[in-house]
């Protein structure tokens, strides 16, 4: 886009631009659905106080868990990676049920944030699964770094805000994933770290642009270059997470900050929240001049909106709004 942009001056730019923010609204008027994963059926509503319990729907074997959430709640729905007996370890499986899921995610009209979580306690990804990897030719190994990479650029393109809840242990491609996150909140005792330098390779599923981007180029250097790992406090002060909570006894802390963030942001308008993100999102790639351009065609697409004027009459009548993301 910044391409585009630059190619073709600043007029053709806002044009593209008002496209490209009007596709990434035009999906709130389509029909909702749930994504086609293997019990990913909305369950019964979760509350702070359910600590891990999803519902009596939930399958033991179920390597992803898609919860779509209600009540109070209603909105934010939590993908739970749960394959216990390899640390949540990434493997083919698990990509293709994460692409699935958020392929049906990003055209859910009724899906207003997403958290990504573990359902496994004191662990939030180890990474790659090493042992598949191993049995792995080398040219399988790259089509399945460019599968996993394109599956967690899927991710960051969502386009509801995303939060990662790291509970515990994020090495390699799982803190990728966070990273693809908008927000990250931990616990203190959780461990974070790109460690792939370690094993004579690189960070191929984002974690090279998405680092420095966070923290600093220097500084996610030094960090991919020891392979460092830093716990939950040491994230909160570099910059690498928004949100460090101490660990409670359930294990779920950072979870239940991610819920309690997701709560803040259900009242907000829906087209609102989606370009937000896009200006956001577009606008930290390219000089400021086009990022203000972006942000003018993002906001236009706000205007001729139904909630835009609940908004105001909302405000008048001194009333909460009740958005519809129309």
């Amino acid at each position: 886009m910044a391409a585009a942009l630059g190619g073709l001056g600043l007029l053709q730019g806002r044009v593209r631009l008002a496209a490209a923010a009007a596709a990434a609204t035009s999906s709130l008027g389509r029909p909702g659905r749930r994504a086609p994963v293997r019990g990913g059926a909305a369950t019964a509503p979760l509350s702070p106080s359910a600590g891990r319990s999803y519902g009596s729907e939930a399958k033991e074997e179920e390597e992803l868990r898609v919860r779509y959430l209600d009540d109070e709640h209603k909105g934010i729905v939590v993908l739970g990676l749960n394959r216990s007996h390899a640390k949540n370890a990434l493997n083919k499986n698990l990509i293709k049920m994460m692409s699935k899921a958020v392929d049906a995610l990003k055209s859910d009209k009724k899906v207003r944030t997403v958290i990504f979580r573990s359902e496994v306690p004191g662990i939030f990804c180890a990474g790659a699964d090493l042992k598949e990897r191993a049995k792995m030719h080398s040219s399988e190994v790259s089509s399945f770094v460019s599968k996993a990479r394109a599956t967690i650029n899927e991710m960051a393109n969502l386009p509801v805000p995303t939060i990662a809840a790291i509970d515990g242990t994020a090495l390699g491609g799982g803190l990728e994933l966070a990273l693809a996150c908008d927000i990250r909140v931990a616990a203190s005792s959780a461990k974070m770290g790109l460690v792939e330098t370690k094993l004579a390779i690189i960070p191929g599923a984002g974690g090279t642009q998405r680092l420095p981007r966070t923290i600093g180029v220097s500084l996610a250097k030094e960090l991919i270059f020891s392979a460092r790992i830093v716990d939950g406090e040491e994230a909160k002060s570099i910059g690498l997470i928004s949100h460090v909570v101490q660990q409670n006894e359930a294990g779920d802390a950072a979870y239940r900050r991610a819920l309690a963030l997701a709560r803040e942001f259900l009242p907000q308008g829906p087209v609102a929240m989606r370009v937000a993100k896009l200006a956001i999102n577009q606008g930290m790639e390219v000089d400021l001049v086009t990022g203000l351009a972006i942000e003018e065609a993002c906001y236009a697409q706000t205007i001729p909106t139904k909630d835009r004027i609940e908004g105001l009459l909302a405000f008048k009548e001194k009333r909460p709004p009740r958005y519809k993301g129309e």
